[in-house]
């Protein structure tokens, strides 16, 4: 049995810029086809746009309050709301607090690498 700790998993950065525990996937316990991870956007931050050649992303948010555009669509979002990220969308993530992180579980199918992600340049519609 692979088993991993929240607390024990040490952070780093991802090519968008969010900061992730990871809790499953190929830095944790090692998975096949997914991975999970702890993200959090500071007060006031936000995740460079992108999207993900392959991965199919879910996002349940369980702290704090932001706004999330996936593709043309804008949507505020807090702690309870899950939203499902299709492979080849770009989205991007505010946080829109100036007190408090924002915190989401993220789930990613195939399991997350920083190859699968395109950034995506200010000025280009999305960012």
């Amino acid at each position: 049995m692979d088993a991993s700790s929240l607390a024990a998993a040490e952070p780093f950065v991802t090519a968008d810029g969010s900061t992730i525990r990871e809790l499953a996937g190929h830095v944790s316990a090692p998975t096949v086809h997914q991975s999970l991870a702890e993200a959090t956007v500071p007060p006031g931050g936000a995740t460079i746009a992108h999207y993900h050649r392959e991965a199919e992303e879910l996002y349940l948010f369980t702290a704090g309050r932001g706004r999330l555009r996936v593709g043309d669509e804008q949507r505020e979002v807090a702690a309870g709301d899950c939203v499902v990220i299709p492979p080849g969308a770009p989205h991007q993530l505010w946080n829109t607090s100036r007190a408090e992180p924002l915190v989401l579980l993220c789930c990613c199918a195939p399991a997350y690498r920083h190859e699968d992600t395109v950034l995506l340049e200010p000025g280009d519609g999305q960012g």
